[in-house]
């Protein structure tokens, strides 16, 4: 038993040195939208709030591929440079790089053509919809853009580097900041772009980051410079492609379905008014925030336990998922615990609408508690998912969102006196129910078959 904790302590230092940056990296790019939603809700009022708001379920639904692909990508990454096959893994680097540019490409044309017609199905208030739909245009047309800059960041992770992509997120935020109220108010002789200025804030900031990222690489002769052996698997190789698709496909999946239910949940909030809509999109961006424990855990789970298969070093696995769930516990429950004590100041920092501001707090009290269960979900889902299990865990969490979720967030909402608070109500009884699922196989049928295969 000293030896298990012995060693459980040793894995400690590298998991929390990875950690940090992540959880850093996190704060940051959700500070970088807080202070956009800040700026926007303050000067351009509740109405250009909500538009932004009504398109965030329709983006998470856009970015959920990429996320997949990234997913994918990094457990392939993090296996191949923890055997030591450096050419094995920038094939991976190359492989994923080309069918992302087709992905994006394919992605932006179709929302570009369709996005007033998506947001209008989505039930987007009509006082917000043109607005939404031309922000939301500008963000599709440069997905490509968007997209590539999150696969470098997954690559870097998944060889255990997670500085860099701290520091360069800090040089992008920096940008986004500054650009953003030059671009919305017309400084320095632009034109006023009014909210349309915060979306090209955005791209022109992941753009210009980008770009400086592959030349710092390139100069400091990282492992991960766009070198020959790069570009030359600019190909869809099925060898690759096959084992990338087999994770990134069940991953994507899952992540979509988070976002079709996001997107079924704002149509059930826009039935309430513009004011409903924008205190969904702020307990969103809090929820962000809240989320970044858990989310940098499972990061930094797939890295590590995808390196300990790698290296063969299987018997690290059941000391790095003992940590990542402490930390989750431990990280996670501080910051609801803040939340759950002053709500108001913290939503005020957003906006002045009272009424806003009393649907966001009573939202956050309804459902923010069980998010540290949906962190120990996730722990356990990554755990699994680096090791190359990962259809029973997409499965799980596609029946407690699109068959529990949804219906409990419809049911409540509209055929009960909850209302509103219905909507509310429907987060915290899904991540109790993919908890159950999800520990359950891992508990009975992982640990007996997936486990003992990797171990023999």
């Amino acid at each position: 038993m000293n030896k298990f904790f012995n060693e459980t302590f040793v894995l400690l230092k590298p998991m929390t040195t990875f950690l940090v940056p992540v959880i850093l990296a996190s704060v940051l790019q959700s500070l970088g939208q807080v202070v956009g939603i800040i700026i926007v809700g303050k000067t351009l009022g509740v109405d250009s709030l909500a538009a932004i708001s009504a398109f965030f379920p329709l983006l998470f639904f856009l970015v959920s591929f990429v996320i997949g692909i990234g997913s994918g990508s990094s457990i392939l990454v993090g296996q191949t440079y923890g055997s030591g096959n450096i050419q094995k893994m920038k094939e991976v680097i190359g492989v994923t790089l080309v069918f992302t540019i087709i992905i994006s490409i394919a992605v932006a044309l179709i929302g570009g053509f369709f996005t007033a017609d998506i947001l209008k199905w989505m039930g987007t208030p009509e006082n917000i919809l043109v607005k939404s739909a031309e922000y939301a245009r500008i963000l599709f047309v440069t997905l490509p853009i968007t997209f590539l800059y999150m696969c470098y960041t997954t690559f870097m992770r998944g060889v255990g580097d997670s500085k860099t992509p701290f520091y360069f997120l800090l040089i992008s935020i920096v940008l986004n900041i500054a650009l953003l109220p030059t671009l919305i108010f017309g400084w320095m002789g632009l034109p006023e772009f009014g909210l349309n200025g915060a979306a090209y804030a955005a791209v022109l900031a992941n753009f210009i980051t980008f770009v400086i990222l592959l030349g710092f690489l390139h100069k400091r002769n990282h492992i991960l410079k766009l070198d020959f052996y790069i570009l030359r698997h600019l190909q869809l190789k099925v060898s690759v492609l096959k084992p990338l698709l087999k994770l990134a496909i069940p991953t994507s999946i899952s992540m979509v379905s988070i976002a079709l239910s996001e997107i079924a949940v704002i149509t059930f909030v826009n039935d309430y008014g513009s004011n409903a809509t924008a205190a969904y999109g702020i307990v969103n961006q809090i929820a962000s925030y809240v989320q970044i424990p858990a989310m940098s855990i499972s990061i930094a789970i797939s890295v590590f336990v995808a390196q300990a298969v790698g290296s063969g070093n299987i018997s690290n696995i059941k000391k790095i998922k003992k940590i990542a769930i402490s930390l989750n516990y431990l990280l996670g429950g501080i910051l609801i615990l803040v939340l759950y004590f002053l709500p108001k100041p913290i939503l005020g920092i957003f906006l002045d609408n009272t009424e806003t501001i009393n649907i966001a707090k009573t939202l956050i009290l309804i459902s923010f508690w069980s998010y540290v269960i949906l962190g120990h979900t996730q722990a356990i889902s990554a755990t699994m998912r680096a090791t190359g299990t990962v259809l029973w865990p997409t499965i799980f969490t596609i029946i407690s969102i699109l068959l529990i979720q949804v219906p409990a967030a419809y049911f409540l909402s509209q055929f009960t006196a909850l209302g509103l608070n219905g909507v509310w109500l429907a987060y915290p009884i899904a991540f109790i129910v993919n908890f159950l699922a999800q520990s359950s196989y891992h508990q009975f049928f992982w640990k007996k078959k997936s486990l003992k295969a990797l171990l023999s």
